[in-house]
């Protein structure tokens, strides 16, 4: 019998009310439930408590954020992991007493090497529990996109258990800790030798898939992020770490070789010597070194002085004769592990040159890997570093690339020196500001929703500057924060002439431009403004945007923008002025347009040219209306002078006055009768005028107060 759905019953339990709440929930049948029938209670209904969870929903992403943290620290325990395990090769020592010498097993640096291996081990075995909970990306579903993900557990465990449960199981187990706290405690044989050897041989066997692990786990971290690091600098130091890793690893094997090949010139020794004591291989062991017959035998055997690298002729040491003269062997654990971690260093990056071996089979062959080692190694560590340094420097490689091809390019155009700067100075600027970046490639790569969330981070609180766009809502701010481009303008950069055609409002930032206008060539007119930061200019394109229905031909400008220094602004494209415009009728505003006529330097030249033309009419007609009052006045007085003169007799002096007033006053009406006729000309022919700005549809709707 098949169940399409199951049904679950969950029972809410009330603190108030003592009530039972039935919610139904549905969910997808799981292959689970198919082989396990006790999960099925009345039917085809499922019973879980309150805030249980399915099965399902514990099953993890392998690409949330949760592994992939966890990765990056299993990767870090993999690599002390692997600077762990070659501290067991430092445990056999020599103990020197006097002529007298033995070898050891140093338990306390053992016992010290197996906490440290304990905590290497639990996270081993937690990473195979990780992996048991972990879905994985159905291959058969990778045809688009990142594919379908399984979760059920049962499939996740098969695919598990057939692929790379065997390598991570065999590299959990605990065997040098078992050799370490069981195996050699209870062997105390004259033997002991054989229990150091297999040590070695259980730490090799685990290194090799240890090592291996290193590399899934860097392509799964590659895979999911892009890189194993966040940073080039990291990224180098993480390959300069991995070859000093190696180096450590290739020290540790040089002295344990050499522990054996001195303990193999000890051995040949002894077998040769015929005293009357006897030389027994128990002698060796520093376990018997109370013994009275050992004590004995060294105050008279010469197997110690056979066995001095540079001075013995029956026993070559080859290139392990450095660690013996040199007291490595004896030494305590600091100053032998750096010793040795040097030698390792220096003949991995050397590819072993300097070593002078011997004809033993061992030796021979453990040069030849250090010279293979060496070369790969150094190979991959130069390559891998170059490339992370020079992944921090590319912009600037390409920035004097681009540089070098203009310099290339405008002395075969042979460019006068003056554009010649003008050209260097902006690309400088460019690469001030921009270091190299073009930020509109990344912004359009990315989707639309994050696009336009980055463009409101970056562009609002400095749209929000400027006091036309103060007045919008966040919704016509957001679309048009979504098609501003940065600007760049070097100093003396003419941004648009006076009748050039305007393609874009420009909306500054930093700096100051230079705003002039002649009025279209007018004899004798020029105006000029400095905009600021906070400032714009092109609001004719905006005009010509609110227009119900804009022509192709763009308009063309009334001033001339020249900038005064660097400036930093916001560009608002035609096209996209355009769209806003109609796709938000919120622009139509009362609101709005008296903003914009506020804060218009266009319409602020105008309205400063309309004061003052009012005002040159105003005095003229106070200046004429005064003429006109004076003569009005003056020819009363003169009409009675010259009655008085005909009927009385006046002396000499009054005749003078009286001629002279009435020069004056035939001055006057001359002055006053051209005045009238000057007026009435201007009026006729009208003088010339500032051109009003073209008024936007400010079309209000109905809603807009």
């Amino acid at each position: 019998m098949e169940f399409k759905k199951e049904k679950f019953v969950r029972f809410h339990n009330d603190g108030k009310q003592q009530n039972l709440q039935l919610s139904w929930e549905t969910e997808k049948k799981q292959p689970e439930f198919k082989k396990n029938p006790s999960l099925f209670l009345f039917g085809s209904s499922k019973v879980f408590p309150e805030n249980q969870e399915p099965q399902r929903k514990q099953i993890l992403d392998p690409g949330s954020e949760i592994i992939l943290q966890w990765n990056r620290i299993f990767l870090f325990s993999c690599l002390v992991a692997l600077f762990v395990d070659p501290l067991f090769f430092y445990l056999p020592s020599v103990e020197n007493n006097g002529d007298s010498s033995c070898m050891m097993t140093d338990m306390n640096l053992g016992i010290i090497v197996t906490c440290f291996r304990t905590v290497a081990d639990i996270l081993y075995a937690l990473q195979i529990i990780i992996k048991f909970r972990t879905a994985y990306v159905s291959p058969s579903s990778r045809v688009f996109g990142r594919g379908e993900l399984v979760m059920d557990p049962m499939e996740i465990a098969k695919r598990y258990l057939k692929t790379e449960f065997l390598m991570d199981f065999i590299a959990a187990l605990p065997l040098p800790q078992i050799v370490i706290w069981f195996i050699i405690p209870a062997s105390r044989s004259s033997r002991a030798d054989h229990t150091n050897n297999a040590l070695v041989l259980i730490v090799l066997l685990q290194y090799v898939p240890r090592l291996y692990l290193i590399f899934p786990l860097s392509s799964k971290i590659i895979k999911t992020t892009g890189l194993v690091t966040k940073t080039a600098w990291a990224g180098a130091a993480y390959n300069l770490l991995l070859y000093m890793l190696a180096s450590h690893v290739l020290g540790a094997s040089w002295y344990l070789l050499s522990m054996e090949r001195h303990a193999t010139c000890w051995k040949s020794a002894c077998r040769r010597e015929f005293t009357t004591l006897g030389c027994s291989l128990h002698y060796l062991d520093c376990s018997s070194f109370n013994d009275d017959d050992r004590r004995q035998w060294a105050n008279s055997t010469t197997v110690f002085a056979q066995c001095v690298p540079g001075e013995t002729t029956s026993f070559t040491y080859g290139i392990f004769g450095n660690a013996v003269s040199n007291n490595a062997v004896s030494t305590k654990f600091i100053e032998k592990y750096f010793y040795c971690l040097w030698w390792g260093l220096q003949n991995l990056s050397s590819y072993g040159q300097n070593l002078s071996t011997s004809t033993f089979i061992g030796e021979t062959s453990f040069a030849i890997l250090i010279a293979i080692l060496g070369l790969v190694l150094f190979a991959h560590l130069i390559g891998n570093m170059q490339t992370y340094l020079q992944s921090m420097t590319v912009r600037l490689e390409e920035w004097r690339l681009k540089r070098r091809d203009t310099e290339e390019w405008m002395r075969h155009r042979q460019l006068p020196q003056d554009l010649q700067e003008r050209v260097r100075r902006f690309v400088q600027y460019k690469w001030l500001a921009t270091r190299g970046v073009d930020e509109e490639s990344i912004l359009h790569a990315l989707p639309p929703d994050l696009r336009q969330d980055i463009q409101r981070h970056l562009c609002l609180d400095l749209v929000r500057r400027v006091p036309f766009f103060s007045q919008m809502d966040d919704q016509l701010l957001d679309a048009i924060c979504e098609r501003l481009v940065s600007s760049l303008s070097t100093q003396g950069t003419y941004i648009v002439r006076e009748g050039d055609p305007v393609t874009e409002m420009l909306f500054i930032i930093r700096g100051a431009l230079e705003s002039s206008t002649t009025n279209g060539g007018r004899t004798g007119f020029f105006n000029s403004i400095t905009l600021r930061p906070g400032d714009f200019c092109g609001e004719e394109l905006l005009t010509w945007a609110l227009l119900p229905k804009s022509t192709l031909n763009l308009p063309s400008s009334t001033r001339t923008v020249r900038a005064l220094n660097e400036v930093e602004a916001f560009a608002l494209r035609a096209e996209d002025l355009q769209f806003v415009a109609n796709q938000f009728r919120r622009l139509h505003s009362k609101k709005l347009q008296h903003t914009f006529r506020f804060y218009s330097h266009h319409w602020r030249t105008w309205a400063a040219c309309f004061v003052q033309a009012a005002w040159r009419r105003y005095k003229r007609r106070m200046m004429a209306k005064s003429l006109s009052l004076r003569e009005s006045f003056v020819f009363p007085h003169n009409e009675q002078s010259g009655s008085g003169n005909e009927e009385v007799n006046m002396k000499p002096k009054n005749t003078y006055t009286a001629k002279q007033n009435l020069g004056v006053t035939i001055l006057a009406s001359r002055f006053a009768a051209n005045t009238r006729r000057g007026a009435q000309k201007m009026k006729g022919i009208g003088l010339p005028k500032l051109q009003k700005p073209e008024e936007p549809d400010f079309s209000a709707e109905p809603d807009d107060r």
